[in-house]
């Protein structure tokens, strides 16, 4: 959680940083025609991606199909639009990770790994705490009935 805190305070201070730089390298109209750009690409962007997994997303449950795929590219495009239309050139190039196809199924990939890997750590730990108390099949009470009429 500190590490997120200290990104969280430390980008938009990197992000200004590289504003000035390049302003002062090219000049303070193209710098801001390049962030206003970037802004309307990202949106743009975002729309026909959206869109494209919107349908795929549609096409699977028609079919029966959890489109489990689809939801975690729709949320990496979310993202990623959101990304780009900050003003700034880091999370503009963070943004476009996000929305190109190659590397978002790459992200989404390792995103999905990711979450495997948590599952298991939990499983094995639930697992660990039923052999610690005593419990190895559920809590059955064995009796027996009569049904009268």
């Amino acid at each position: 959680m500190r590490a997120f805190l200290f990104l969280f305070l430390l980008f938009p201070i990197i992000e200004l940083a590289l504003l000035i730089k390049v302003g002062s390298a090219i000049g303070v109209l193209p710098t801001l025609m390049l962030v206003v750009g970037t802004a309307i690409l990202g949106s743009v962007l975002l729309r026909v991606a959206g869109v494209a997994t919107a349908w795929r997303a549609r096409e699977r449950l028609s079919r029966g199909e959890l489109p489990e795929q689809e939801m975690l590219e729709g949320l990496l495009i979310a993202v990623g639009g959101g990304l780009l239309l900050l003003p700034g050139f880091i999370s503009d190039v963070f943004g476009a990770l996000c929305l190109i196809p190659f590397t978002r199924r790459l992200l989404v990939g390792k995103i999905r790994r990711r979450a495997e890997e948590q599952a298991l750590r939990q499983r094995a730990f639930f697992d660990d705490q039923a052999a610690r108390s005593g419990q190895t099949r559920p809590n059955v009470l064995e009796g027996e009935y009569e049904r009268r009429d």
